[in-house]
């Protein structure tokens, strides 16, 4: 028998470093003990001061962004975060968060389990990346002409993530109307930019088709117009909805199972 050929190993040679840094918080150690902070800072701003003076949102803001948000921004912002802050009973992430509260998990855990669903390809974290590089390249684009090659190959709803399409979509087979509203109610805010109007004017041009806004789309939006890189754009949809999910679970954590219905014995098919 031959043996397989692997690839030479070789050294990286790539020195460590010594110590981790971070630009985001500063702690200045107490003078007894370099273990504990007696002060704390977020991109140079002192975290009492900004307990006293700001919102949660501008601070959330100034996390990610190291700024903070102007009063449009902040406005927009902190509207997104309202309407995402539950993903609804329906979406399979808030399924998941009941399921585990009913089932008696640690309701330590019904976060870390309904928000790893909530980071997948449907209506989740999954989609953001590539809504917020589509919406932030086609802004200024003409919609008939990007929409023409998926007319073309039949308008199928299926298919427009396929022709380069995302954050939009249908739900249960329609335009999804909540998220309609969320869009025309953080467009009518002043901090509205360039890639929520985009969007606006692509989703009315689907609507004949039955398609609309997806709540990721939205988020995406939003998130591009204030700046916030693509790569993050999954993980604040998570932390964004994380209120909703928990509260879910935790609505049930103290009920009996059968608070939830059993899928009845007709609804399994085994195939021979």
């Amino acid at each position: 028998m031959q043996e397989p050929k692997h690839d030479q190993v070789r050294s990286r040679n790539e020195p460590f470093v010594a110590k981790t840094s971070t630009r985001i918080w500063q702690e200045t150690p107490s003078i007894d003990n370099p273990y504990i902070a007696r002060e704390a800072s977020c991109y140079g701003y002192d975290l009492l001061e900004l307990m006293s003076k700001r919102s949660f949102a501008d601070v959330f803001y100034l996390l990610f962004r190291g700024e903070l948000p102007t009063p449009d921004e902040a406005q927009l912002f902190e509207a997104l975060m309202i309407g995402l802050i539950n993903p609804g009973p329906r979406h399979p992430a808030t399924r998941a968060a009941m399921n585990v509260g009913v089932g008696k998990t640690n309701p330590l855990h019904i976060l870390p389990i309904a928000s790893a669903v909530l980071g997948g390809d449907y209506l989740g974290g999954g989609e953001l990346e590539n809504a917020m590089r589509f919406l932030r390249k086609h802004q200024a684009s003409s919609i008939p002409e990007l929409v023409m090659p998926w007319t073309n190959a039949g308008a199928s709803p299926e298919n427009l993530a396929g022709h380069g399409i995302y954050g939009f979509g249908q739900k249960y087979g329609g335009v999804d109307l909540l998220t309609r509203s969320i869009a025309e109610q953080l467009l009518a805010l002043p901090g509205a930019g360039n890639c929520l109007r985009f969007g606006q004017q692509l989703a009315e041009a689907l609507n004949p088709y039955g398609i609309g806004w997806s709540s990721t789309g939205v988020a995406a939006a939003v998130f591009a117009d204030l700046g916030f890189h693509p790569r993050a754009g999954g993980c604040l949809f998570q932390l964004l909805g994380a209120p909703g999910l928990v509260a879910h679970g935790l609505e049930l954590a103290n009920k009996p199972i059968t608070a939830m219905p059993f899928v009845s014995d007709d609804n399994y098919v085994i195939e021979r």
